[in-house]
């Protein structure tokens, strides 16, 4: 049994959606049981008392004489990541990566919880797939868990018999190419699934008779040798946007709780800023791919970035960083999709999309933030509140009495250069290898428990937990 532990992370900047404040934070056990700011002339108020900020607070050491304390040294904390966008390979493709490894990886992202997507093998469609999942992860996932269900052209009775369901977080809706049999075109059963209101629908937005007609082209123009290059206008923005709008649409006609996944060009970005004034439901995400990468990277990268939806232009990675920076987006969700090294070494028509992330997931959100101004309070928003409060996820989230301690300590000047002799991942690779980030992980811990300390993993114990929904 793990011995109940009592710990002050003292003199810290703490990041939150309200601000960015000097400050304390104490835990016990599992949760969070107090947060301490610094206020004017060293003051500040808690519990109806005022306590000197030049010393411990005295709340918590009344109460904890015992504790240990950890001087932070003014680096950030936050509330550990919320990756709502992850393809953790389990079950069916546990070759290229499991629920035990890429978790691990996650903590070193600052990533603590995840929802991982449907498209398994099998997919997760039915509620008999879903607690098979949540089988798999049960006492062997470093970081706290969750999954979303996945929608087909029949199954949308299945889910609205579930929707109220806190094991589950979300319904993820392909509308374009997916893994696995689980593109849904049929447009009745589109209807039905968007008339769903206990649930945010997630969707993958990708018009595929465009895509299709795009690889026609391509393969008249180079044959079976198509560079990687040309991955952009055959996942155009066309296909985008076309798919984006009907998404939209129906979201604002039938008054869905939409989630439009992994956002790639500037035209989406608008569409979803006036779509909001109409349905204020709407929600949008982005990855850290799409904030770093842009469509003259594909010579030098290749395979590696070839993802779906494609990496665009500088100016859709500008476009993006803005409506990060001013709330048009609203989350971010690594996309984290690995492959061998071996299969994205295969020529384009043979090389799978997807990229391995996670470990580099605030890392990189806060190079970008440092770049573009970004504050501190927006990437604490992106990063792990604003999901937390879109699918429901109970005590999580935030640096807050009486929620579970899942907490980052980064240090966002910190600079690093990710080496492959480090990464977690059970690929054994990414592209941001070589690539110098700021923000490096110092000390992350998940349900209280410090499970990593100086950027290393130092818990043996998988301490993450079934996140629990509730909408």
């Amino acid at each position: 049994m793990i011995q109940e532990n009592c710990v002050l992370l003292h003199n810290a900047v703490i990041a939150t959606s309200e601000g960015v404040r000097t400050g304390s934070a104490g835990i016990r056990g599992e949760r969070i049981c107090g947060v301490w700011y610094a206020g004017k002339d060293g003051m500040t108020e808690y519990d109806g008392r005022h306590i000197t900020f030049d010393s411990l607070p005295a709340a918590f050491l009344e109460k904890n004489p015992g504790a240990e304390i950890v001087d932070i040294g003014g680096k950030v904390m936050m509330a550990g990541g919320i990756d709502a966008h992850v393809h953790f390979r389990e079950p069916g493709m546990t070759s290229k990566a499991d629920i035990s490894t890429e978790s691990l990886a996650a903590l070193l992202g600052g990533v603590t919880s995840f929802i991982d997507m449907p498209n398994t093998t099998p997919p997760t469609v039915s509620e008999a797939r879903l607690r098979e999942k949540l089988g798999y992860a049960e006492g062997r996932s470093y970081a706290n868990y969750g999954f979303h269900i996945g929608a087909t052209n029949g199954n949308a009775g299945e889910i609205k018999a579930l929707s109220g369901s806190e094991d589950f977080g979300g319904i993820k809706v392909f509308m374009g190419s997916s893994t696995g049999n689980m593109l849904v075109d049929d447009d009745s059963a589109l209807e039905e699934i968007f008339r769903i209101k206990d649930k945010r629908i997630l969707v993958h937005c990708e018009d595929e008779k465009i895509i299709r007609e795009n690889l026609l082209k391509a393969r008249d123009k180079y044959g079976d040798d198509i560079p990687f290059r040309a991955h952009e206008e055959i996942r155009s923005r066309k296909a985008c946007i076309r798919s984006s709008v009907k998404a939209l649409e129906m979201a604002m006609k039938y008054g869905t709780r939409l989630h439009l996944l992994h956002i790639s060009t500037a035209e989406e970005i608008e569409m979803v800023r006036a779509a909001k004034q109409i349905n204020k439901e709407i929600t949008a995400e982005t990855s850290p791919n799409y904030l770093w990468f842009c469509d003259s990277d594909y010579d030098s990268f290749g395979s590696k970035i070839k993802c779906n939806p494609s990496i665009k232009t500088a100016h859709d990675r500008e476009a993006l960083r803005e409506a990060l920076k001013n709330g048009t987006i609203d989350t971010i969700g690594t996309d984290h999709a690995p492959h061998l090294e071996s299969e994205k070494q295969r020529p384009y028509l043979t090389a799978p999309s997807g990229i391995p992330s996670i470990q580099h997931s605030l890392p990189v959100l806060l190079t970008v933030a440092g770049q573009e101004g970004m504050a501190l309070d927006r990437v604490a928003s992106v990063f792990s509140e604003k999901a937390a409060e879109m699918f429901g996820i109970k005590d999580r989230g935030r640096i807050k009495e009486g929620f579970y301690a899942d907490i980052v300590i980064a240090d966002p000047e910190c600079e690093f250069v990710p080496e492959k002799e480090d990464l977690k991942y059970k690929c054994g690779w990414t592209p941001y290898e070589g690539i110098r980030l700021k923000g490096r992980i110092d000390t992350v811990f998940v349900n209280g428990i410090k499970s990593v300390c100086g950027g290393k993993v130092i818990s043996e114990i998988p301490a993450g937990k079934k996140l629990v929904f509730k909408d």
